[in-house]
């Protein structure tokens, strides 16, 4: 049983990127349903801060599905800085109401379809003038399918590793309600 039996994907996740200027596409055949599917993904070598951004969407999900999954996913992704408290606290209170706020991060999906991405998954993260403006740190953003603004997550590389771990995510942030949960719809 697949934690994602609403998205009917195979079994095994696969990913290929796509860099166009300031950009990256990353496509996942599926996506990861546990931390060692995550971590045989090449986005797991984390020497990028985009693919780490990348794979921070695929954990979100898994965490709306799952949370002790998800938990495992970002731990993973945040590297030696494990979640806190009170990140734990404010994933499950961002998760309370609704599961598709990191589904949205995706292509093809929108209001109008409830949400349910293009398949494969396609998640594309990019930079601005200033996402790169301190030494070891990333701040990238991308684009929902039910916000008009691109949203961010900050990234910091520990170089002892030469890895791009994740530092904080502001991407958890309202969308447009699903056509199905608009009552004026």
């Amino acid at each position: 049983m697949s934690i994602f039996d609403n998205l009917n994907q195979p079994a095994v996740p696969t990913a290929t990127a796509k860099l166009e200027e300031g950009s990256f596409t990353f496509v996942f055949n599926a996506l990861p349903e546990s931390v060692d599917e995550l971590k045989a993904l090449p986005e797991a070598s984390l020497d990028t801060p985009y693919k780490t951004a990348a794979l921070t969407v695929c954990a979100l999900c898994a965490y709306a599905a799952a949370p002790a999954i998800g938990a495992d996913m970002l731990n993973f992704l945040k590297g030696p800085q494990p979640l806190s408290a009170y990140e734990i606290s404010f994933l499950n209170d961002r998760f309370r109401d609704s599961k598709l706020v990191p589904f949205s991060y995706f292509a093809g999906a929108i209001p109008e379809n409830n949400y349910t991405p293009s398949k494969p998954f396609s998640v594309t993260v990019f930079s601005n003038p200033y996402s790169f403006q301190n030494e070891g740190w990333a701040t990238l953003h991308l684009n929902s399918g039910g916000s008009d603004s691109p949203r961010q997550i900050k990234l910091r590389l520990k170089p002892s590793e030469g890895k791009w771990y994740l530092s904080e995510q502001m991407i958890l942030v309202g969308i447009r309600p699903a056509k199905s949960a608009d009552p004026w719809a």
